[in-house]
């Protein structure tokens, strides 16, 4: 019974860690001066860890599927010009947007395979992440990922009003598979997809799209043959 109750509960990502350490000693530590206190700080504790869940996932793999790279709702899908950071020029691109709140999982992973072409952090504002002009004024960090065949994607992890700290864990020159983990945003926040000319968006405004396993789009070079196969980590 315990080894159905431990595969059932995803793990807790080790940065979040931590956090779960402070809230439960606080939670204790009240327990001997205010009861009601007690309860509310263990309830923080539950979740904070469930905000650092990092479960399993089953990623399709086919040439020129894009996966979404987060747990939340898909914005509206729009044309607009991809940071500077990512080098992609200044004409608009097919974005697609899943805004994370604060209850979804946070741990970001590739919308595709491919080599890490560049990785580019900006500071900026904390304005609300499920606004449009958070894209543009919030605190962002962007990776560019060049797929076998040379197409480039964007994905741009942008913070929200209370988030306060992006983590990304790759590197120029890494090598990425998709649906791996590549990095998280603390508490809140969005992640912007730019795809090339030629794309197909596959999900509409209000969706539910889940990290690692929904496809967001299929690139120009995409290979409709379902069923595909799957990755799961």
């Amino acid at each position: 019974m315990i080894r159905s109750i431990r595969e059932a509960l995803p793990p807790v990502h080790r940065e979040g860690w931590p956090f779960v350490a402070i809230a439960l000693v606080l939670a204790i530590g009240s327990a001997f001066l205010f009861q009601p206190l007690f309860w509310l700080l263990l309830i923080l504790t539950v979740w904070i860890a469930l905000f650092f869940r990092d479960p399993l996932r089953t990623t399709p793999l086919a040439d020129g599927l894009v996966v979404s790279p987060a747990d939340g709702r898909v914005e509206p899908i729009v044309a607009a010009v991809p940071p500077p950071e990512l080098g992609l020029g200044v004409e608009p691109r097919l974005r697609v947007s899943v805004f994370m709140n604060v209850f979804d999982c946070h741990i970001n992973r590739a919308p595709v395979a491919g080599r890490v072409a560049h990785v580019g952090y900006r500071p900026g504002k904390f304005l609300s992440a499920d606004l449009d002009k958070a894209s543009e004024d919030n605190e962002r960090n962007s990776v560019l990922l060049e797929t076998h065949d040379g197409t480039s994607v964007g994905v741009v992890q942008i913070a929200g009003l209370v988030a306060r700290r992006i983590l990304c864990w790759t590197r120029e020159g890494a090598t990425l598979g998709a649906g791996e983990r590549f990095g998280m945003i603390r508490f809140g926040s969005r992640l912007d997809i730019y795809l090339p000319e030629g794309s197909r968006v596959a999900v509409g405004a209000g969706q539910r799209a889940v990290a690692g396993e929904t496809i967001l789009a299929l690139l120009p070079s995409a290979i409709l043959a379902p069923p595909f196969a799957t990755r799961r980590a």
